[in-house]
C-alpha cells in the first residue's frame, strides 16, 4: 500500500512539474528560482505534498491555515520565516501578536514536513520556502491555480510581536490603510484585491466581524450594508454575547473550495469581513471585484501573479540568513 501511494505522488509530481515548465511566461524572481533545490533536494515537492495532503485529508480547514500563516510571515517584515519562531527569553515574537494569538494554526505541519526534509536533505532547505510552497499546495488542493513558486529564500534569526501588531491588516481597519500596508512592501492596490480573495476558503472567529451585527461603528445597530438575510444567519451563530466571540463562521458558503465565489459575495452585500467588503465600496477596488465575479479563469491566473509577488517581499537570499534545522528556534 505504501509504495502504490509513493508512485502516486512520484505521478502527480512528474505532471506539475511538466505543467510548472510549460508557463511561457515565467522569469526567476531575483536570486530565486524554481528550480533552486532541484539537485540538493530532489523530493522537496514531493515531501511537503505529501505533509500538506494528510493534513488536509484530516481537516480541510488547513488549507486557509496554511495560506494564512503564509501571508502574515510575508507581510511581517518579510517572507522570512519569523511567524514560525517560539518566544525567547530575549525575544517576544510574532505568534503571541493580537492578530496571530490562539488564531494561526498549520506549525505543526511546516515542523512535520522540516523534520521529513531533514532526513532526506540536511541543512539545505528554508523554513521559509517550506511555508511558502505549504500554501501553494494548500490553495491548489483546494481546488485553486497550481503555479511555480521560486525558492532559495533564507529564514530570519529574529521576530517582532510589535512589527506584527502594527504591519497586519485588521478586518476592521479602514481600506486606505490596508491598502498603505501592501504597498509598504512593494504590492499594489490589485494586490489587495486579489490577495483578499484567499478569504475564499476558511473560517473568520466571530470576534473578528462582531461589531457589524449589533453596534456597528457605535451606532447601537447592524451595519446597514449587509444583506438581511445573511445578517440574521450571522447572528444566530454568533450572538451578542462575549461567549461567543470563538465561534466559527465560515468566510463563504462554499468555504472548503477555492473558487471566485468570494466575489459574488462582495457584489451581494453577503461579505463576512469589513474589510471585504470594503473592496466593493472603493473605485480603486470594485472594478476588479466585478471583473473576478465573472471570470474565474482572471481571478485564478491573477492570485498566482500575486502569490509570487508576496513571496517575494523581503526575502534574505545569499550570505543572509540561515537555513533552521527546527522552524521555531534560530540555529
Amino acid at each position: 500500500m505504501a509504495s502504490k501511494r509513493f508512485l502516486l505522488f512520484q505521478i502527480t509530481l512528474i505532471s506539475l512539474t511538466l505543467v510548472v515548465s510549460s508557463f511561457p511566461d515565467y522569469t526567476p524572481t531575483g536570486q530565486l528560482s524554481p528550480y533552486y533545490y532541484d539537485r540538493s533536494c530532489p523530493r522537496l515537492q514531493m515531501i511537503v505534498r505529501y505533509n500538506v495532503l494528510a493534513a488536509f485529508k484530516k481537516d480541510t480547514r488547513i488549507a486557509a491555515s496554511l495560506l494564512r500563516l503564509h501571508f502574515h510571515d510575508c507581510i511581517v517584515d518579510g517572507c522570512e520565516g519569523s511567524v514560525l519562531l517560539d518566544d525567547t527569553v530575549d525575544m517576544k515574537g510574532e505568534k503571541n501578536a493580537l492578530p496571530n494569538h490562539n488564531s494561526l494554526r498549520g506549525f505543526e505541519v511546516i515542523d512535520s514536513i522540516k523534520a521529513d526534509l531533514e532526513k532526506f536533505c540536511p541543512y539545505t532547505v528554508s523554513c521559509t520556502d517550506i511555508l511558502t510552497l505549504a500554501a501553494r499546495e494548500a490553495v491548489y488542493m483546494s481546488g485553486g491555480p497550481y503555479w511555480a513558486v521560486p525558492l532559495g529564500r533564507k529564514d530570519g534569526i529574529t521576530a517582532s510581536e510589535k512589527s506584527a501588531n502594527e504591519q497586519i491588516p485588521s478586518p476592521i481597519e479602514p481600506l486606505d490603510n490596508i491598502i498603505a500596508k501592501f504597498t509598504s512592501k512593494g504590492l499594489e492596490v490589485k494586490d489587495v484585491a486579489v490577495l483578499s480573495g484567499g478569504h475564499t476558503i476558511g473560517f473568520a472567529q466571530c470576534f473578528t466581524f462582531k461589531r457589524r451585527l449589533f453596534d456597528f461603528k457605535g451606532s447601537g445597530k447592524p451595519d446597514p450594508t449587509l444583506d438581511t438575510s445573511f445578517l440574521s444567519s450571522l447572528q444566530s451563530v454568533c450572538p451578542n454575547r462575549d461567549a461567543s466571540n470563538t465561534n466559527l463562521a465560515p468566510l463563504d458558503s462554499t468555504n472548503d473550495k477555492f473558487d471566485n465565489y468570494y466575489y459574488a459575495n462582495l457584489v451581494n452585500n453577503s461579505s463576512l469581513l469589513e474589510s471585504d467588503q470594503a473592496l466593493m465600496g472603493d473605485v480603486r477596488t470594485a472594478s476588479f471585484v466585478n471583473y473576478y465575479t465573472t471570470n474565474p479563469t482572471l481571478f485564478y491566473n491573477d492570485f498566482a501573479t500575486s502569490m509570487v509577488k508576496l513571496g517575494n517581499v523581503g526575502i534574505l537570499t545569499g550570505q543572509s540568513g540561515q537555513i533552521r534545522t527546527k522552524c521555531g528556534s534560530v540555529n
